[in-house]
């Protein structure tokens, strides 16, 4: 699987893997009724990094990297991951992550901080927690899920530079 940098012309693919997470609305706080432009304005704003995960021609996933604030708060970064629904199971997110984590140090950031887990989000959360990312905070009730009602989102959180 190669990771690389996102490329205009991805946007199809990108919009195949983001429609499906948005329309279930399950794991992103963001609305459900996107549109293909606002979800990839979003997704691919100039303040983020983008990159695709692909194998075979065909790209399985996309995650951005960018810093979780400003000034005083620069040093830390974000990240988001979405996986397409045909590649669930295949390492596609373990595979983003290792190189979210490389590419953040490189990028001289010190921490990566994930500010809304949605806690019903369980397989994310084990892959994360495999990385060494831990609960620093638990948000009661605070994402509305279609299916489950309101349940918790937990902000993880990993040093990337311990000093």
């Amino acid at each position: 699987m190669l990771i690389r940098p996102y490329r205009p012309e991805d946007r199809p693919a990108v919009w195949k893997i983001l429609e499906p997470m948005l329309r279930a609305g399950e794991t992103y706080a963001l609305p459900q009724d996107m549109t293909k432009a606002e979800a990839i304005a979003f997704w691919t704003s100039p303040e983020k990094q983008v990159f695709v995960a692909e194998a075979d021609n065909h790209i399985l996933g996309t995650y951005f990297l960018r810093p979780n604030h400003l000034g005083g708060g620069s040093h830390i970064a974000n990240c988001g991951y979405v996986t397409s629904p045909t590649a669930t199971g295949r390492g596609v997110a373990r595979t983003m992550c290792a190189h979210s984590l490389e590419h953040a140090k490189a990028e001289g950031f010190r921490a990566i901080q994930f500010n809304f887990v949605v806690s019903t989000n369980t397989r994310a959360v084990r892959i994360w927690e495999s990385f060494g990312f831990s609960v620093v905070g638990q948000l009661p009730r605070a994402f509305l899920s279609p299916t489950l009602g309101y349940v918790d989102a937990l902000v993880m959180f990993l040093e990337l530079y311990s000093s």
